[in-house]
């Protein structure tokens, strides 16, 4: 609110001065907000209301065009090195490498420029041997390099692990480039409540790490995290619960050997803010073109452990969530997403599906925040082919 009453100051000295209310010299137009309030009381209130108007659209959230390769990206996680961002993605062709790696100086125009692993690492697929390709990378740094979570699984079922890998910088050109498979980090059997897919890196107040991750099952979960190993701390054993779905009162039966659709949450991804720990979920249905059904959601906790509740109050344990992302005419079931805070502001990165073709592609929104909440857009051009 304080960002838009600034604008709003700035904007009425520019007008003012252009219409002839006000006769100062262009270096005079930022003056102290008192000043500026004074002048206020002179405009007729019909010029205070025209100029009042068009300033709501300042804070308004907006989508990038993009081009080159960013159709069939799928749960992007985006980082900034030097001047050039890196959007990794879940493997969707197992013969061009696990984990594609995009880039871009602009956040417009995309190139693929590299990929993780030429293939899945022996370990995992002695572990997971139904394992088809890797899902779902993290990419965050600290203790003095990038880290890359990521999971490994097969459709519909929670015998799944996050591993990590690291690497001292993104750039394919330095010589300092190699990806280092770091392990296993934490996985979950037939036995567990949870799903050890989709995590997320996200540091509290203090600088110290934590591991969101989830699918289904019993929702989204947290680990304390030690940062010099990036595995699970000894000194919190503890499996925190952070959000669920709620048990619909005529819930339909499960699919054969699939959980219940209406368990569906995933993709967790948390931000501190303003004093506020964000998380961002994805409800309902992924993966499944033209019927995919994914939503954004998001609710906000003044703890990293939780509880998180959404914008009326309710506690995402019991479903609560405030809608941040929904399908429009031209793309499909937007989810999977991460942010990238930047001084010059924040955006989101997700996947939507084309309404046509049924295929994802990476979109990209500024991520505006208004009475202590996101906002964001979904775009409507491009495709996916």
């Amino acid at each position: 609110m304080g960002r838009r009453i600034h604008k709003a100051l700035h904007t009425y000295q520019v007008v003012v001065h252009y219409i002839g209310f006000v006769h100062a010299p262009r270096q005079r137009v930022f003056q102290p907000r008192e000043r500026v309030l004074m002048r206020y009381r002179l405009l007729p209130l019909a010029v205070f209301t025209l100029l009042l108007t068009p300033l709501s659209f300042c804070q308004e959230p907006h989508a990038f065009t993009l081009s080159g390769d960013y159709p069939i990206t799928h749960d992007p996680s985006i980082a900034r090195e030097g001047n050039t961002y890196y959007v990794f993605a879940t493997t969707s062709k197992a013969s061009e490498g696990q984990f594609p790696i995009r880039c871009s100086t602009d956040l417009q125009a995309w190139k693929l420029c590299g990929h993780v692993f030429d293939t899945i690492p022996a370990w995992i697929r002695e572990a997971s041997p139904t394992t088809k390709e890797l899902w779902a990378p993290d990419i965050s740094y600290f203790q003095g390099k990038f880290h890359l979570y990521y999971a490994y699984s097969a459709f519909g079922v929670n015998t799944s692990g996050i591993a990590l890998a690291t690497n001292d910088t993104l750039d394919p050109l330095s010589p300092r480039y190699h990806w280092n498979d770091e392990g296993l980090v934490l996985k979950s059997t037939r036995e567990d409540n949870f799903n050890a897919i989709d995590p997320n890196i996200v540091f509290d107040a203090e600088g110290q790490p934590w591991l969101s991750f989830g699918s289904f099952w019993g929702g989204i979960k947290m680990r304390r995290i030690d940062p010099v190993t990036g595995k699970p701390s000894p000194a919190d054993p503890k499996l925190y619960s952070l959000a669920a779905r709620a048990l619909p009162e005529h819930p339909d039966p499960p699919k054969p050997g699939l959980p219940a659709d209406w368990q569906a949450i995933e993709a967790p991804f948390i931000v501190r803010h303003g004093g506020y720990y964000y998380l961002f979920v994805s409800f309902d249905l992924c993966c499944r073109g033209t019927k995919s059904t994914y939503r954004t959601m998001v609710g906000r906790s003044q703890q990293v452990t939780g509880p998180y509740v959404d914008e009326e109050g309710k506690p995402m344990l019991n479903g609560g969530g405030t809608q941040l992302l929904t399908a429009n005419g031209r793309w499909l079931g937007p989810g999977g997403e991460s942010v990238l805070e930047r001084p010059e502001g924040d955006i989101l990165v997700f996947h939507a599906y084309d309404a046509v073709t049924g295929k994802p592609a990476l979109q990209i929104s500024t991520l505006t925040w208004d009475n202590g909440w996101p906002h964001a857009t979904l775009g409507t051009t491009g495709e996916s082919k």
